[in-house]
């Protein structure tokens, strides 16, 4: 293996000494004082060297890694005359006891460090063995299960194991990770009723400190008797004093990112007769989404000219193309189906052209990745029903960093479908789609879905956030309930008025 898979493998980010003092400074400032402190992943003993200066009278250092090259680097910086007790151990993460280990450790107990920032996927593809047990150790169903958002951080489930070890202890868990992975293990706790007396995220530069592009912070979680805290504060800086503390928080369910935009704005919260949708999933660019460039005629992504029946064909937008100020198509995405599992095999007649040209490419199609294609029929894509092609869409990127919703109108009298990192509301006519994207564009729809929105995940829109938008409390704030009641006919109804087979024609032009 090589040094570059090795660091990946071990997600060896080593913690800068001055990183460590700063962190340890910290915690000592909050009236941190530890009688044993233990540090699951301590490489080569910066928290652990920091320890000692800033808790004088802790009782026992234990370091643990599974690097014996680093331990020997933490044995030798570690020891101090005259100072505490010090365990320098080699051992894995994922096979040690820890219940066993911390059983006889002495409260207050503080688990600090730094533990590996690296996927599971990520070591997966590498063949690593340098990983936990196979488990869904969110709970993850179904299609969130299948389509990878039971992907983890390493860290997460370290973090998260810790925080079950010490529940029901008086303990503090302090450990550098992603922000999002301290929300994750957070969210986890306080779903869990875990005993969590306190909370606080102190943000860090990971590039300066790293070079890791990826927001990032200092975790503290204080566990104990008491009442159980469902917040947590967010400081700026690794000073607790510092100004400008914002509080996210567990509140009926969900994950709050603005508490006090949430306590504001929480009466619009609840079901809707709008259902938001994603785009269809097809994993194969280079074949399925092609640009036209003639009647009948179109180039894929591999470079090479087809010709197909347009019966299949659709103009689309992919997720980046939605922010633009208006949104223009420039190419087709051949959407071999109108509903998940319907059969692929009449367009061997209706449409023999598109059905040859699947065949030639049949060795890309079929070895897709992903398991939503698992026992489909041939050539399946995800994500695609009646919704899909409603002739008017009120959509928004889910990479987008604002919350900005557009109008998709029909091309040429068909519908423009939508890549799956889009989302969007189904519309029968124009008029329809102003309103709802009036309704979304409002001030107070803002206010409310940002209280949900973590600006620094990779995907910060999400299904689960927009879901939680009750479009008719929306439209009675705004004063246009009336008028949105005018198009809420049931969902039968609205999913089947969509637009017919139109031909398309040359959309260079328009």
């Amino acid at each position: 293996m090589s040094k570059v898979e090795t660091k990946r493998e071990f997600g060896d980010f080593q913690t800068p000494a001055a990183l460590a003092q700063a962190a340890c400074r910290l915690l000592a400032s909050m009236g941190l004082s530890p009688s044993t402190i233990i540090e699951p992943t301590c490489g080569t003993g910066s928290f652990l060297r920091s320890a000692v200066h800033w808790f004088p009278v802790v009782k026992q250092l234990i370091g643990i890694d599974i690097n014996p090259a680093y331990l020997r680097i933490a044995e030798t910086v570690c020891r101090q005359e005259n100072g505490p007790e010090v365990v320098i151990t080699q051992g894995d993460f994922f096979k040690l006891d820890w219940k066993q280990i911390t059983a006889t450790l002495a409260d207050h107990l503080l688990i600090l460090g730094n533990p590996p920032w690296v996927t599971n996927s990520a070591l997966g593809s590498i063949t690593s063995r340098n990983l936990p047990a196979k488990s869904n150790s969110n709970n993850r169903r179904g299609v969130d299960a299948i389509t990878g958002k039971s992907n983890f951080d390493i860290s997460e489930w370290m973090i998260t194991r810790m925080f079950e070890l010490v529940s029901g202890r008086e303990a503090t868990v302090a450990m550098l990770c992603k922000t999002a992975v301290a929300r994750k293990v957070l969210k986890h706790a306080w779903q869990n009723g875990m005993p969590l007396r306190s909370a606080d995220i102190f943000l860090i530069d990971a590039q300066m400190q790293f070079g890791a592009a990826v927001e990032a912070g200092f975790l503290v979680a204080g566990f104990g008797c008491g009442a159980r805290q469902y917040e947590a504060r967010i400081h700026q800086t690794l000073d607790p004093l510092a100004p400008g503390c914002d509080v996210i928080g567990w509140r009926d369910g969900e994950l709050i990112a603005d508490l006090l935009s949430y306590n504001q704005w929480k009466h619009l919260r609840g079901g809707s007769a709008y259902k938001w949708r994603s785009g269809i999933k097809h994993d194969c660019a280079d074949i399925m989404e092609l640009v036209p460039c003639g009647p009948d005629t179109y180039k894929n992504g591999c470079g090479d000219l087809v010709h197909l029946e347009p019966m299949c064909l659709y103009p689309m937008l992919k997720s980046s193309e939605i922010t633009s100020k208006s949104p223009v198509p420039t190419r087709v995405m051949l959407v071999p189906q109108r509903k998940i599992a319907e059969t692929t095999e009449t367009l061997k007649q209706c449409a023999p052209k598109t059905w040859r040209y699947l065949e030639t490419h049949a060795d890309r199609l079929d070895s897709r990745a992903s398991r939503v294609y698992a026992g489909r029929p041939r050539f399946s894509v995800f994500g695609v029903g009646d919704y899909s092609f409603s002739p008017w869409k009120v959509a928004i990127s889910g990479f987008y960093k604002q919350l900005e919703f557009k109008i998709v109108p029909p091309i040429c009298g068909k519908p423009v479908i939508l890549d799956d990192t889009a989302y969007f509301l189904p519309c029968l006519s124009s008029d329809e789609a102003n309103l709802v994207a009036g309704l979304l564009n409002s001030a107070e729809a803002k206010a409310f879905l940002s209280s949900y929105v973590f600006w620094d995940n990779k995907r910060p829109i999400t299904m689960g956030v927009l879901s939680q938008l009750s479009m008719e409390s929306l439209a009675t704030q705004c004063g246009k309930r009336d008028e949105l009641l005018c198009y809420l006919v049931p969902n039968a109804d609205r999913t089947a008025r969509t637009s017919p087979l139109f031909p398309l024609f040359d959309m260079i032009d328009h």
